[in-house]
């Protein structure tokens, strides 16, 4: 985990902009660590003094609400960076950021960053454009909860955890969200949540193994999210 510059995971984000010496910078003053799922990269309120680099594992960036439940914003997977709003705002961060399994993360201190964004022009284009990005995901997920109904956003769930993970060898997806982390990704209650599981099984679109979802018709499936 200590050669960024033989890291492929960078590649897949705004890091690749760098040359030989800044990642060979990088690789000195960075930190390498598990985290175990469950755990916390950081919480929301908390400094973000860095990035973090995910090398390995899924988090979910998610918001607690006022009346305690947890708001799933985003799925976060190798390749991407966390804190980079927060870094470069300068402000506690707003979302935390959970493992779902257990990951390799690199976190890389503000001052070399910042160090990197005087020396390195499309690094830093890059950065924000990464950040625009996570803006436009944010809006189109608005407009999501905003326009369809519970129904079609736990279709569309489905979908976007089916195309962008895949699944296990026993056609399990390989992201397995709990009942309730589910329904607030799709901000709903969880009984509804599960109501509506339940359906879809019925109808032979997914089936139910215990915890875990298999999807068994994924066109059926987007037909009923778009």
């Amino acid at each position: 985990m200590n050669k960024c510059e033989q890291c492929i995971v960078r590649e897949l984000s705004s890091l690749k902009a760098l040359d030989k010496d800044e990642l060979l910078r990088i690789a000195e003053c960075k930190t390498s660590y598990i985290v175990k799922k469950g755990e916390h990269i950081f919480e929301e309120g908390e400094s973000v003094n860095g990035i973090y680099c995910v090398k390995g594992g899924v988090c979910k960036l998610s918001k607690l609400s006022a009346n305690g439940k947890d708001q799933i914003v985003k799925l976060v997977k190798p390749g991407e960076l966390l804190g980079q709003r927060s870094m470069i705002s300068d402000e506690a961060a707003n979302l935390s950021a959970v493992a779902l399994e257990d990951m390799e993360v690199c976190f890389i201190p503000r001052s070399e960053v910042l160090g990197l964004f005087d020396k390195n022009n499309q690094f830093s284009m890059n950065l924000m454009k990464t950040i625009c990005g996570d803006l436009k995901e944010v809006s189109d997920h608005v407009v999501s909860m905003s326009q369809k109904t519970v129904k079609e956003r736990l279709a569309e769930t489905l979908v976007y955890l089916y195309e962008t993970f895949g699944k296990n060898e026993d056609g399990s997806l390989r992201i397995q969200l709990s009942r309730e982390e589910l329904a607030g990704m799709i901000g709903t209650a969880t009984e509804s949540c599960i109501r509506l599981l339940s359906d879809f099984n019925k109808l032979g679109l997914i089936e139910l193994v215990g915890k875990k979802i298999v999807v068994k018709n994924i066109n059926k499936l987007k037909r009923i999210a778009d």
